[in-house]
C-alpha cells in the first residue's frame, strides 16, 4: 500500500495526495504554511486503493515521498476539474470541515432518514457547482433529481449541506427570520412562497455562494449522491459540538456568509 493519502476537496475541487493525515492537511490547506490564511476548506478521504478516474496516480507515487529534511510531502494535485464526477461515492471515506484558522471536525457516514417535518428546504451546494436553492424536495430526493440523466438539467454527482430555514420552512410569508443571516431575506421569502404558486421542486436563490459555509446554520447534516448513491454525513447538535468540539465550533461560529 502507498504510504500517502487521497483526499477529494470540495472547496475547491481538487485529488490531491498527501502524507499529511486529516487533522494536518486540514490546517495545511485552509491556512498555509506562512499562516496567511486561505479560508475554509472541506474534503473527503478516498480509498486509497481507488484508482478509477482519469487521474495521474503515477506522479503521487513519484512525488508524494518524504522530503530531505525529514518533512512529510503536503501535497501532490491529481486533478482540479471533473473530480467529484469521477470519484464514486463508494470509495469516500469521512467528511472532514475546517475553518478558516485551521481547525479540523471529522464527520462519519450515518443512517439516513427522510425528512418528513419541513415542506421547504435550503441547500449550499459545494460541488461541482455552487449554488444556494430552495426545494420542496427532501436531500436524497433531491440528489436524485438533479443528477438524474433523464433531467435536461442535472450534474453527474452532487456535494451539498443542508441549510436552517427555521420559520421560513413552514411560513414563508410571515415566519420570524431574526435569526438568519442570510442576504435579501425578502427574496428568500419571495422564492419559498413561490413554491405555492407552481410544481417546480427546486428554485435558485444565489446563483453562487462564495467559499464557504456558515457551519452553525446546517440543518441535519452534509451530502453526497447521484441517482445511484447516496451519503449523509450527520452534523453533530450545537450541545455536542459545544462539550465535545468546543475549539473547532467556537473558530466555526466567526464564518461570515457573503
Amino acid at each position: 500500500m502507498s504510504d500517502y493519502r487521497l483526499y477529494l476537496s470540495l472547496i475547491p475541487e481538487a485529488l490531491i495526495a498527501s502524507q499529511l493525515d486529516p487533522a494536518a492537511f486540514g490546517a495545511y490547506y485552509a491556512v498555509g504554511r506562512h499562516l496567511h490564511a486561505h479560508g475554509e476548506a472541506m474534503f473527503f478521504e478516498v480509498d486509497p486503493s481507488f484508482r478509477g478516474g482519469d487521474f495521474p496516480y503515477h506522479l503521487a507515487d513519484e512525488r508524494c515521498i518524504t522530503q530531505p529534511s525529514g518533512a512529510p510531502k503536503s501535497s501532490v494535485y491529481l486533478g482540479i476539474y471533473n473530480v467529484l464526477a469521477q470519484v464514486p461515492v463508494s470509495a469516500l471515506g469521512h467528511l472532514y470541515l475546517v475553518t478558516s484558522d485551521g481547525r479540523t471536525l471529522e464527520l462519519g457516514r450515518g443512517d439516513y432518514t427522510p425528512d418528513s417535518e419541513h415542506p421547504l428546504h435550503l441547500y449550499q451546494e459545494f460541488c461541482p457547482v455552487t449554488p444556494l436553492v430552495a426545494s420542496r424536495l427532501e436531500p436524497h430526493d433531491f440528489a436524485n433529481s438533479i443528477t438524474d440523466p433523464q433531467h435536461p438539467v442535472n450534474v453527474p454527482r452532487i456535494a451539498f449541506a443542508e441549510l436552517k430555514l427555521g420559520d421560513l420552512s413552514t411560513n414563508p410569508s410571515s415566519g420570524n427570520a431574526d435569526d438568519l443571516p442570510y442576504t435579501a431575506i425578502s427574496h428568500l421569502r419571495d422564492v419559498l412562497l413561490d413554491f405555492g404558486q407552481n410544481t417546480k421542486d427546486s428554485k435558485l436563490v444565489l446563483k453562487q455562494v462564495k467559499q464557504g459555509v456558515i457551519y452553525r446554520m446546517v440543518e441535519r447534516g452534509f451530502y453526497v449522491g447521484d441517482h445511484l448513491e447516496f451519503a449523509y454525513y450527520p452534523f453533530p447538535s450545537a450541545r455536542e459540538l459545544d462539550s465535545e468540539h468546543y475549539d473547532w465550533w467556537r473558530s466555526a461560529q466567526v464564518t461570515r456568509f457573503d
